[in-house]
């Protein structure tokens, strides 16, 4: 057992421990890295979730009870974390969202779907799209009314957040799930050539997104503010993925859709959290430390979840 959980992880951490190598050897310049992130953004991924969406069987992916059970858990995270933010480590009201923010928003694209391939194969990814589809929207949407509701009543930061909101569904991957879902619905087919390209696009999509995340990170340091950010990170590893898996057995989820519910649910903050605080500018020292420690301390939390799961 304890073979196989190294093969299925230590493929991804390695590549993204490349990148970050990369990046700190000066093999690799920040500016070369945005520009493989922004292949990633706007090309690979888009062109992964347009053919899983396009292909996706629609009434068995977005099961109710798959989505309960892994945005219940999400939604508790981040109030738990946020009301510790403030109660325990005495933080203002928005500031203590800002760090909320990164126990809700996990790190989905890059590691959920990686890891859950590799360790459970494609036909289990169907859940996975599902979550993936309302994540962005849930999180963020989430997340600004929250902020807005504890008293940001800024106009340059309530300009943002509409922009961002505004973005959110015109930004590449939200065109690529609706195309994606236009050619599902509408039961068409792209051309043989144009389904190759998108297809060759679409496999370096993971591999490349892992690398620039690697890159991505050396920007980052964990700062003073280690034990709000272990805080973040312990809760989103351990506590998310078990609400939903309890909540899985209680609303009798199959067992192999369970598998992949929680380990998406047991993955890492994402970037995104990083860039929800810098939206608000609101403690970006905790967001980046979250990032930084829930990717490393994932490395031990995944191969345990995996082990309990089988």
């Amino acid at each position: 057992m304890l073979v196989t959980i190294i093969n299925i992880i230590a493929p991804v951490f390695i590549v993204i421990g490349a990148g970050y190598l990369a990046v700190k050897g000066k093999l690799m310049s920040h500016g070369m890295v945005d520009g493989l992130n922004r292949f990633v953004v706007l090309f690979a991924i888009p062109c992964l979730l347009f053919n899983a969406t396009s292909r996706l069987d629609l009434g068995a992916a977005y099961n109710w009870r798959v989505l309960i059970s892994f945005y219940t858990g999400a939604t508790l995270n981040f109030v738990i974390v946020t009301t510790l933010a403030m109660k325990l480590f005495h933080r203002p009201p928005r500031e203590a969202v800002a760090i909320g923010f990164g126990a809700l928003f996990s790190n989905l694209l890059l590691l959920g779907l990686s890891i859950s391939e590799r360790a459970y194969g494609v036909e289990s990814l169907d859940p996975a799209y599902a979550i993936i589809s309302l994540h962005a929207p849930f999180c963020y949407l989430l997340g600004i009314t929250v902020m807005e509701f504890m008293g940001a009543r800024d106009p340059a930061v309530l300009g943002t957040a509409r922009k961002v909101v505004n973005a959110m569904f015109r930004n590449s991957l939200m065109i690529g799930l609706g195309l994606g879902f236009a050619v599902n619905l509408s039961g068409l087919a792209l051309p043989d050539v144009a389904q190759s390209a998108v297809d060759m696009i679409s496999r370096a999509a993971l591999p490349a997104a892992l690398f620039g995340l690697g890159g991505v990170l050396t920007r980052y340091v964990v700062s003073d503010t280690i034990y709000e950010a272990g805080m973040v990170s312990g809760l989103s590893l351990i506590l998310h993925p078990t609400i939903a898996y309890g909540l899985c057995v209680l609303l009798e989820v199959p067992d192999a859709t369970t598998r992949s519910v929680v380990l998406l649910a047991a993955m890492a903050p994402g970037v995104n959290a990083y860039l929800f605080a810098a939206m608000y500018n609101k403690a970006l020292n905790t967001a980046a430390s979250a990032v930084i420690l829930g990717t490393s301390f994932s490395v031990i939390t995944i191969s345990i979840w995996l082990w309990v799961l089988g």
